[in-house]
């Protein structure tokens, strides 16, 4: 194992390092960018910050954000709109969360069916909305079914920069195509049986379906916003108010995780933990896809970081709040503060001083809001 140097650095302090009294039980969905929770705990960042942590695999989004709404976990690895769709309490469910921490930037990838892209005819990489909807339209008038594309959950970021990338190209995503929801694991699985056309989803699953012939990777979602904000780590209200430095401590292992993660040498032993943990049945080749951005082995895709991600952006998450009013998925009578309290940079902040990393540079913006009428 690589060694870290984290023994003289200020993780080693007497304030991280006290009793162990409790339990935090954080969740997670199997996918590259909750790689730095992984990380932290294959490599005792966790222990060395004085917590006791049990990470918990769940199967879906909608699963994960009830055990964290309900008080079966006590944190999560969250995709970057779900603390804007808890705050404002979205399809019954509401919690009060702190966003301490980014887990990742990219990562996502839309993969289509071999026999979509038949029909779509010649296509470049990256895949051009314009192209897409040329085709699209091509196909429908022969079609005996809408076209099917999967993502996520529907408050995901995968959702809403689809969303975003169709209509840009003046499709309407409610109308001219079917959007459905599937676990991201089940992905590759869907696609191969014909049951979906294509889906947006977090790394590994579009290069796991492009490994085994399923599909094809026309597009990375770093294509639509060039180092987007992906997951995040989100801790109960609760958990944030009732231990305090445990969430600081928490959020300071996960920092040095990302920093590791981000070091190119450490590439190999990263992928190999994340087998380990949870991708047995994946091979090295197809995990590490995420982090050389050669997704799929067939495409150049922006490649998955986290350090720059750490730094929870209030105005980044406004733009997935600015497209969840766009498509109708948040009430106009939930304010924009409500809506992005969650995002905690002091939190962050504390425990960035306890490392001495500084505050990561600001990334591009995002994509100009799509204002203009869908077109038939």
């Amino acid at each position: 194992m690589s060694e870290i140097a984290l023994p003289d650095s200020p993780l080693a302090a007497p304030a991280l390092s006290r009793a162990r009294t409790r339990t935090l039980r954080i969740g997670f969905v199997p996918l590259t960018d909750a790689a730095p929770l992984l990380v932290a705990e294959a490599l005792g960042l966790f222990d060395h910050v004085g917590l006791r942590v049990n990470l918990s695999a769940e199967t879906a989004w909608a699963p994960l954000r009830d055990k964290l709404a309900f008080g079966a976990l006590d944190a999560a690895q969250l995709l970057g709109p779900m603390p804007i769709a808890l705050a404002a309490g979205l399809d019954g469910v509401q919690a009060p969360l702190a966003v301490t921490a980014g887990l990742g930037v990219n990562g996502n990838t839309l993969t289509l069916s071999r026999a979509l892209l038949h029909d779509l005819g010649r296509i470049g990489y990256p895949l051009s909305a314009a192209a897409f909807a040329q085709g699209l339209r091509r196909r429908r008038r022969g079609a005996s079914r809408p076209l099917t594309i999967a993502v996520v959950f529907p408050y995901s970021s995968h959702n809403y920069l689809l969303r975003h990338w169709l209509a840009s190209a003046g499709l309407d995503p409610d109308r001219d195509l079917r959007l459905v929801v599937v676990p991201p694991p089940l992905m590759p699985d869907r696609l191969r049986d014909g049951q979906i056309d294509g889906f947006c989803a977090g790394e590994p699953w579009g290069s796991a379906a492009a490994a085994e012939g399923a599909g094809a990777i026309v597009l990375g979602s770093g294509d639509i916003w060039p180092n987007h904000p992906e997951k995040v780590f989100a801790v109960t209200a609760e958990a944030a108010t009732a231990a305090p430095d445990d969430v600081t401590a928490c959020t300071a292992a996960l920092i040095a995780a990302a920093r590791w993660l981000d070091d190119p040498a450490n590439h190999t032993e990263a992928v190999e933990i994340l087998r380990r943990r949870a991708f047995a049945d994946l091979s090295a080749e197809t995990l590490r896809a995420a982090f050389d951005g050669l997704a799929g082995n067939e495409v150049q895709a922006a490649p998955l970081r986290f350090l720059p991600a750490t730094f929870p952006r209030r105005d980044e998450a406004a733009w997935w709040l600015r497209q969840m009013r766009r498509w109708g998925h948040v009430p106009a009578g939930v304010s924009d503060a409500t809506a992005l309290a969650p995002w905690r940079a002091d939190l962050w902040r504390a425990a960035a001083l306890r490392l001495r990393v500084a505050e990561p540079p600001a990334p591009p913006p995002p994509p100009a809001d799509v204002l203009r009428e869908t077109q038939p």
